[in-house]
């Protein structure tokens, strides 16, 4: 920290949230107010919304001279914008968080706390949620169980998407973000000292959520196709407890033959093997062809996202 009065950046990815944004904007105004510690700026990302949301950002950052917003190119999802963000604050630390108001930004001034005492990542850990169906609480915690089991990292085992990182973990995550990215495992893969704050994720304001189930299971395969060979390795096992099992069949087939030298009955039941290792099969190959494309992506070394228009240049 660079400062007794440090600089501190709110980046709010926003896609379609015009039903939120005022109170958004009026919960910042007052919490800002009421805050001295620390001077904060907010930098709002559009992710290419469709709805009035532009507009309602260009109007809020038109009357706060701290606050600036970035309109990206083409839809890319909450973690890319959140980097994007990233990549645009200049503060001595930054705090991403949802511009739903689930997460409270009153938070913000305890993980600021806790990042004076030396922690660089302080995670807003979700200790409750209010307003979530029983599917998708357990949906939530059997993913970041296995990402915990089954990864090379280790996250906040009730996940968490509002979290404090110092600058340089952010000059970090710049060199280092992959090209399809699971942003909570990106930090939590670069290490540094990393500490949590529970909180009590609230409803949504107003609107909808985004997180259909497309970009869920969109989420999971980013992550351990980005930081587990679990996948990989599991197909390797398979595989080979399928080529056992084929061998013994076989020599019970041959053997059957020799002795009692009738045919072989069985047809249906061959069928069914054949139908469940084609599906393996197919399977295997998806999975494979899951970790070759984003090979493939990161190859390319393609930018992650355009800026479309912003605050301070619109076209």
């Amino acid at each position: 920290m660079s400062s007794d009065n440090p600089q501190v950046s709110l980046v709010i990815p926003v896609f379609n949230e015009e039903a939120c944004l005022p109170a958004l904007v009026s919960r910042l105004e007052q919490w800002l107010n009421d805050t001295s510690e620390f001077e904060a700026d907010v930098l709002f990302v559009d992710d290419h919304s469709s709805d009035d949301t532009p507009n309602l950002l260009r109007e809020a950052c038109a009357t706060h001279p701290s606050w600036r917003f970035i309109r990206l190119a083409a839809n890319s999802g909450s973690h890319i914008a959140i980097f994007a963000g990233l990549e645009h604050v200049e503060g001595d630390c930054a705090v991403f968080l949802a511009a739903d108001l689930q997460d409270p930004p009153e938070l913000v001034s305890d993980m600021v706390a806790c990042w004076r005492e030396g922690h660089q990542v302080v995670w807003a850990v979700r200790e409750k949620r209010d307003g979530v169906a029983a599917s998708e609480m357990l949906f939530a915690d059997v993913f970041y169980w296995l990402m915990n089991r089954f990864s090379a990292i280790t996250v906040p085992p009730k996940g968490s998407d509002f979290a404090l990182i110092d600058a340089q973990v952010i000059g970090a995550l710049r060199q280092s973000m992959s090209a399809s990215p699971y942003l909570m495992g990106e930090i939590a893969r670069l290490g540094f000292s990393q500490s949590k704050l529970g909180y009590t994720k609230a409803e949504r304001s107003a609107g909808e959520t985004k997180w259909n189930l497309g970009r869920k299971l969109q989420l999971v395969a980013d992550a351990f196709t980005g930081f587990s060979f679990v996948p990989i390795r599991l197909m390797s096992y398979l595989g080979m407890a399928a080529s056992v099992v084929g061998l013994l069949y076989a020599v019970v087939v041959i053997l059957n033959k020799i002795i009692i030298g009738g045919p072989v009955d069985g047809w249906s039941s061959l069928m069914v093997v054949i139908l469940l290792m084609g599906g393996f099969q197919m399977t295997m190959l998806g999975v494979l062809g899951e970790y070759l494309w984003r090979t493939l992506e990161e190859s390319r070394q393609r930018p992650k996202y355009f800026v479309e228009a912003s605050s301070d240049k619109t076209p």
